[in-house]
């Protein structure tokens, strides 16, 4: 039997039995659908999320100042630990996995008012990698620079919100700005962003100045001096040195304020970075999970193909046996069966992950949600259903194959279909 032949009598051995034929094929394609839909819908959530982790700030670590709760070195524990800015060199010193240590100091109670408009916003100041640690993009002008910071020039970065406020209509680039009467000059606006989570507001509703104009104008108050800041922000230098860094600045602290590097109260740090490890093994687990349900419904889909091949087998006994005494050979109905088998599965799977990938692409026309990235459909989730699919395509047809293959002509022609 060539192929050509091979494939119409296929065919219309698949036409005949429309019905089942359809049915078997909607499970398979139904698994692959389920499989390509569930990873993408779980990739969307995971990616959706890390994005607005990184509005936060990129893998960043907040260190507070805290009460220590160990004792050390006769000192007693209930000692409350403030950073001050002599602590900052030894730190970098010390924290050779750490990108970058720097200070802030906030104030929120900073009479704020323009020329336009008064305000109550919170007044932040640190050094210029602040930008690049808590993604602040530039909409207008710029951010506060090295000499800003050495000189302590009153200069001035807005939050896109606290710039609407205090110059509604306006551009606040060059405008002056006055934080307790003290005046200032805006040299930049921040691009909009939408941010999920923070320690202390979100930063379109927030001042931005050089820590030290922040450190003359505005120092820490009681219990804190002159001399104290609020946190550290810490980033490392890669995702693998996170801990090293971490563990670093715990010990680095520790000696230079005499606590238990082990003492999480003394120091107590925001980890984003383990945060988002964290979430991360979260939507993994529910990706793999769902992606778990569309095998399944893909195995069921595999054996409604053998079965619809094992009926097929018993309907065409006597076409069997009729073949194979005019002297077919067992590897020609072996070919069949296999061949009808395999194209169901493939068809089906063809199908089915034409329209799995189609919905995504029409989904993600869609409005999102912020922490939604849509669905996102991975090359390894259409490679793992379509190596799941083959291997279900030989399991399914080779049984009812290699069945037909070994019916004996002489018994294929006393069989009564339905006896």
């Amino acid at each position: 039997m060539i192929l050509r032949d091979l494939i119409g009598d296929v065919l219309r051995t698949l036409w005949s039995h429309k019905l089942r034929t359809f049915l078997t094929m909607f499970g398979i394609a139904w698994g692959i659908i389920s499989i390509v839909l569930m990873t993408a819908a779980g990739e969307g959530l995971r990616k959706g999320q890390e994005v607005q982790a990184q509005t936060l700030g990129k893998d960043v670590m907040i260190v507070f100042h805290g009460r220590t709760s160990l004792q050390v070195g006769g000192t007693r524990a209930g000692r409350t630990v403030h950073w001050e800015d002599a602590d900052m060199a030894a730190i970098q010193a010390q924290t050779s996995d750490c990108q970058y240590t720097i200070p802030e100091l906030e104030q929120e109670d900073v009479r704020t008012h323009s020329n336009y408009n008064n305000a109550a916003l919170l007044v932040t100041g640190s050094q210029p990698p602040f930008q690049d640690i808590r993604s602040l993009g530039v909409g207008q002008g710029r951010f506060y620079d090295w000499d800003d910071t050495r000189e302590g020039r009153r200069v001035a970065f807005l939050g896109s919100d606290a710039a609407k406020q205090l110059f509604p209509g306006r551009n606040p680039v060059g405008e002056n700005l006055y934080l307790n009467d003290f005046p200032y000059i805006v040299i930049g606006v921040m691009e909009n962003k939408k941010q999920d989570s923070s320690y202390d507001g979100f930063d379109v509703n927030k001042i931005f100045i050089p820590f030290g104009a922040m450190r003359r104008d505005f120092p820490d108050k009681p219990p804190g001096t002159s001399t104290t800041f609020d946190q550290l922000l810490v980033t490392p230098k890669s995702y693998e040195q996170h801990e090293a860094c971490k563990r670093e600045v715990r010990v680095a602290l520790g000696q230079m304020h005499n606590f238990d590097p082990n003492d999480k109260e003394a120091c107590p740090i925001w980890d984003t970075v383990q945060e988002a490890k964290a979430f991360r093994q979260m939507t993994d687990g529910m990706k793999y999970f769902l992606g778990a349900v569309g095998v399944v419904t893909l195995f069921l889909g595999g054996l409604g193909v053998m079965n619809v091949m094992m009926v097929a087998v018993r309907e065409r006994t006597r076409e069997i046996g009729v073949r194979k005494a005019l002297g077919a050979p067992a590897q020609t109905i072996l070919k069949q069966f296999f061949f009808e088998a395999l194209l169901i599965a493939c068809l089906s799977g063809g199908i089915g992950l034409a329209i799995a990938f189609g919905l995504c692409f029409l989904v993600d026309l869609l409005p999102m949600p912020p922490f939604f990235a849509g669905l996102l459909p991975t090359w390894g989730s259409g490679l793992l259903a379509c190596g799941l699919l083959g291997m279900i395509a030989v399991l399914s047809s080779l049984y009812p194959a290699r069945k037909a293959a070994s019916i004996d002509p002489i018994e294929a022609l006393r069989f009564e279909a339905g006896g």
